[in-house]
């Protein structure tokens, strides 16, 4: 008796277990036209634990000939009450043969047992031609663009404005840059007359205005000697180098008497001491000795005079600092615009070749 019931409830547990799963299918939709496509969904429920093994299709591999597999694609587990699960898998299937198709039931394996579904229909339809009426037969219609999409637009787009505002700069620094005139000095070379030759040109101009005056008083005695010894410090200072319009005559002889020329220039001091009485002590010459004088001078310098300098001098323009500033505000402003306007010349042409691309 204990034997019987025991086979009797091991009976019903199997038959319970087999109730507990199942599998449904479902298409939709259940008519297409040649080439159109349809899913059909398969669900499996059953206890959660358990393991599924749907039927696996390659792709374009037909379930049943003339109706194809395109894809297969598992949506996941969704649990349900009772502890119970459901696994759908969703097959994408097409056809290009107009007939209705039978499909056969779908076996899933839970648990290593095999478990079927509900066999299934699906119409595949095709267009009626009116052979009789071909005159509304139309060719085939061109590949169309694709609608308008701001991602593929919105590089040349931005790009366009960078360029714009790039150009805006560079035409407010081309009309500053115009504005703001070089400062340009250019180089002068001129002809210098030499130390001994300006001086002898001063000496004769002074000598024939001499002959000129009528009277030989004080005043014009003072102004003779004056410029005649200014000229001899210009000499002197241009021909030995220092500065003998600020030194005395007693300071330019001692100096002069370090040079290789100190042997003329005991009439030259004759010269100074007479010159300084002159100006300072209203003494008198006579005539013969402010030429004798006259011609100390011109004797002194011949003496001394260098005839192989050069004649010619370069005389470099010297900028200020407000100049200067100029310039360099005027050059950076020069390449600024250089720069620009090839930044300009790049981006035009990645925006034309981007517009390119968007419609090849």
């Amino acid at each position: 008796m204990k034997r019987l019931l025991s086979l009797i409830a091991l009976t019903c547990s199997m038959l319970c277990a087999v109730a507990q799963v199942s599998v449904t299918e479902k298409i939709d939709p259940i008519e297409i036209f040649v080439g159109q496509q349809t899913q059909l969904t398969v669900t499996a429920t059953m206890k959660e634990g358990q393991e599924a093994v749907f039927p696996v299709f390659k792709s374009t591999q037909q379930i049943t000939p003339g109706l194809e597999v395109l894809s297969s694609n598992e949506l996941g587990v969704r649990s349900t009450e009772n502890g119970f699960v459901e696994r759908t898998v969703v097959y994408t299937l097409t056809s290009f043969e107009d007939t209705l198709y039978y499909l056969p039931p779908f076996v899933v394996n839970v648990d290593g047992k095999p478990y079927e579904g509900k066999s299934l229909a699906l119409k595949v339809l095709t267009l009626e031609v009116d052979t009789l009426h071909p005159e509304n037969f139309f060719g085939a219609k061109g590949v169309q663009d694709n609608p308008f999409q701001w991602s593929e637009w919105s590089g040349p787009f931005w790009l366009s404005v960078l360029m714009l505002v790039l150009m805006a700069v560079g035409y407010y620094l081309y009309l500053r840059l115009r504005d703001n005139k070089p400062i340009i000095k250019s180089i002068r070379i001129v002809k210098r007359l030499l130390p001994h030759q300006k001086a002898m040109k001063e000496i004769e101009a002074l000598r024939v205005e001499r002959h000129q005056l009528s009277e030989d008083n004080q005043e014009n005695q003072k102004e003779y000697y004056t410029r005649l010894t200014d000229t001899l410090r210009k000499y002197i200072e241009e021909r030995y180098g220092f500065s003998a319009m600020e030194m005395t005559s007693s300071e330019i002889i001692d100096r002069l008497m370090k040079s290789p020329d100190s042997k003329s220039l005991d009439e030259l001091r004759q010269l100074f001491q007479t010159a300084d009485l002159v100006k300072f002590a209203k003494f008198s010459t006579l005539i013969n000795e402010n030429d004798a004088n006259l011609m100390n001078a011109i004797e002194f310098i011949n003496e001394t005079k260098i005839e192989n300098l050069p004649t010619e001098e370069t005389v470099k323009p010297q900028l200020t600092e407000a100049e200067q500033r100029s310039n360099q505000t005027r050059t950076v402003l020069k390449w600024t615009v250089i720069g620009i306007a090839v930044a300009c010349v790049v981006l035009l042409v990645v925006v034309i070749y981007k517009i390119y691309q968007l419609f090849v």
